[in-house]
């Protein structure tokens, strides 16, 4: 009989540096990482991501200080410069630097073909103001004031989006619009987290009667066209009421009829995750239901959950915009991206004067930046991405 191989383990204490070899200082900044820096770090790597966060928080800081940003209000109007196009920025003239400047347009109608022409007098630069005094607003609702990003030049114009059928500034109305439609999405998205995880956990984790009742009903809501429901609610709005009424009726519409699938998703997951030991110690420590899944089931596919947010959003601004363009959503006074859209529903309007398009840029970026996002945030949060 041979004799037993002697098995030694050291007592030392580990040192990540000297026992993980090369290139240790990586490694060991590696192991001593708390998970959101190695979540951030991984998410950093993603160059697509994080361009797409930037312009996001970017998207958002503009929406929240619209009235400051605009130069002029959402129905700020000028009867002298209908449909005007937009007006390019220059910085030299005449070999000089003057700075960003526009230059005085004439107009004039064509009276065969009813259309308005515009051309730049060269010999007028006219200079941009910045952090200028313009036209007064309520800050928020809240504060009075009248500072503005830049404002037109003395005794001139500056239509930079051009302007529409009643002289008002695409540019202005693109940045006001930029808040009932980026807003939209993250209030639609918060009521569809709270519904799919309040259902869909109840149905993994309960089971039986309650997972068969509300399996059900979810499946009998994901069968339904959306874009007939969608049509259907939306006309049912009274045409009286009050546009803050129809945003949050809007909203509710569109979470309503997103909800099921992220209740499938939780579900699904639960249904796994219920078996496994740490739930069992923790009934056994007379820990409730709704500890239980809130405590330790949710966050073990936070990631899930976090990437499922990111893509459903663009999802509900693209509703928004769709419901609005076909006068079934938002209407005014309300200003969204759907809304200026509605302008460009006359194709010979299209073709006369096609910045009235320009609203369908921001919603395209949006979406793809929303996409992005969620395909880096997904890689970030899986441990087995790298």
């Amino acid at each position: 009989m041979s004799e037993p191989v002697p098995h030694w383990v050291s007592t030392r204490p580990f040192d990540a540096e000297r026992e993980t070899g090369e290139h240790t200082s990586v490694r060991a900044d590696y192991a001593r990482a708390s998970s959101r820096r190695l979540f951030w770090w991984r998410l950093r790597s993603r160059r697509l991501a994080v361009v797409s966060l930037a312009f996001l928080v970017v998207s958002y800081l503009v929406a929240a200080t619209a009235e400051f940003i605009a130069p002029t209000g959402v129905a700020t109007r000028d009867t002298r410069h209908i449909f005007m196009p937009p007006q390019p920025v220059h910085l030299f003239h005449d070999g000089r630097l003057l700075g960003p400047f526009v230059y005085a347009m004439k107009g004039e109608l064509d009276m065969d073909t009813l259309q308005r022409h515009y051309t730049q007098d060269r010999t007028k630069p006219q200079p941009l103001r910045f952090f200028c005094r313009g036209e007064p607003y309520r800050f928020w609702g809240i504060w009075d004031a009248d500072r503005h990003l830049y404002c037109a030049p003395e005794g001139g114009t500056a239509f930079l989006l051009g302007s529409d059928r009643l002289g008002r500034d695409m540019a202005s109305r693109l940045v006001h619009g930029a808040r009932i439609s980026l807003t939209i999405g993250l209030l639609g998205v918060t009521l569809t987290l709270a519904l799919g995880l309040l259902f869909g956990g109840l149905a993994g984790y309960l089971g039986g009667r309650a997972d068969f009742w509300l399996g059900r009903t979810t499946e009998i809501l994901r069968s339904l066209p959306h874009l007939p429901i969608w049509l259907a609610l939306s006309a049912a709005l009274p045409v009286t009421m009050s546009p803050l009424l129809v945003y949050f009726a809007i909203t509710a519409i569109l979470a309503c009829l997103e909800w099921p699938g992220l209740a499938r998703a939780v579900r699904s997951k639960l249904l796994s995750l219920r078996e496994e030991d740490f739930v069992a110690a923790a009934e056994m420590m007379g820990a409730g239901p709704a500890r239980i899944i809130a405590r330790h089931l949710l966050p073990n596919f936070m990631s899930h959950i976090v990437v499922s947010a990111a893509l459903a959003i663009p999802s509900m601004i693209l509703a928004e915009t769709a419901l609005s363009f076909l006068n079934l959503g938002l209407r005014a006074p309300i200003t969204s991206w759907g809304v200026l859209l509605t302008e460009a529903q006359n194709i010979e309007a299209v073709v006369l004067y096609p910045w009235l398009l320009l609203p369908m840029v921001p919603v395209m970026a949006t979406v793809l930046a929303f996409s992005f996002l969620g395909d880096g945030l997904r890689d970030a949060l899986d441990p087995l991405s790298e």
